[in-house]
């Protein structure tokens, strides 16, 4: 299988239905599997706006994009910053847009960037250059209690108490092989089918790139620039990030409507979108045999009224 394949490809382009002269936005352009498809779809005139932070993966991202130059516009930003982009771009609206969530495979397979408690690579797990503070900078600054916060709330982890004191006993730690061999003492986790360092690691990329905080800016932002009829598909890979979308797309799609001789609400209002779907979209089993990294991938879908 292709290293860099997105995840639920067939499922982003049937709930998008890019059209011809439609515009979208692939807010995660990552190595621009999704975008390739939404640009496929789109032809002959449809354009696209693709934003990432990473500047290693925008560079495979024009690559892979080439055949539709005059049809893309590709920068390097994040995506909290759409409203700003599309203005640039002085788009009005748009009709589709594509938030594939967290970290990519690419990243997670490329053991110098330090998202993978699978490769030794130095403890950074930035995105981006624009992360202030990198994984090892986390983890052998933070107070204890504050590094078994962060690990309880970001990683849902039972031992994070256990785990940030054994961090802590043992610093400077540089290397992920170094931090994993730490967190494997302090938690053995015997017969468990996830690994001890799992939700320590999701815990501090969370923390490194402020990942919940971008989602919480990027969802209006998105809902705002959809025309009616327009698209929003959001795929997430934890409980944290998929409860915050699915709680703002059911806060978006009703109605405040205030009862006679009452006022429940300050300001009524229409439902802004529909959801496409009632529960989330998942992978395929076929999926799943080709990309077992699909598992926890979670579709979300909102059209605007």
């Amino acid at each position: 299988m292709d290293a860099h394949k997105p995840v639920l490809y067939k499922e982003i382009i049937h709930a998008l239905q890019p059209r011809n002269g439609g515009r979208y936005v692939d807010g995660t352009l990552g190595a621009g599997g999704h975008s390739r498809g939404i640009l496929e779809a789109c032809s002959p005139d449809g354009l696209l706006l693709g934003l990432d932070v990473d500047p290693q993966a925008l560079a495979l991202a024009r690559e892979t994009l080439a055949p539709y130059e005059g049809r893309t516009r590709l920068v390097q930003a994040s995506y909290i910053t759409l409203a700003r982009q599309l203005a640039d771009a002085q788009w009005d609206a748009v009709d589709g847009i594509v938030l594939d969530l967290g970290a990519s495979s690419m990243q997670f397979d490329t053991a110098e960037r330090g998202f993978s408690f699978m490769q030794d690579g130095p403890l950074d797990m930035r995105f981006g250059p624009q992360a202030l503070q990198s994984a090892a900078d986390l983890v052998n600054t933070l107070p204890q209690d504050d590094l078994a916060d962060l690990i309880f709330r970001y990683g849902e982890d039972r031992d994070a108490r256990r785990i940030a004191r054994a961090i802590v006993e043992n610093r400077p730690l540089h290397t992920t092989r170094e931090l994993v061999v730490v967190i494997e003492k302090a938690s053995p986790r015997r017969g468990d089918r996830m690994h001890p360092a799992t939700q320590t690691f999701q815990a501090l990329r969370i923390a490194v790139n402020e990942e919940l905080a971008a989602v919480q800016s990027v969802l209006p932002q998105a809902v705002a620039a959809l025309r009616s009829g327009g698209r929003c598909a959001v795929i997430s890979f934890h409980s944290l990030e998929d409860r915050i979308v699915k709680d703002f797309f059911r806060e978006q799609s009703r109605e405040l409507v205030n009862p006679p001789y009452e006022q429940l609400y300050e300001v009524e209002r229409r439902a802004i979108v529909s959801p496409v779907n009632k529960k989330p979209i998942i992978s395929s089993e076929e999926e799943l045999k080709d990309n077992p990294r699909a598992r926890s991938a979670k579709l979300r879908v909102v059209e605007k009224l």
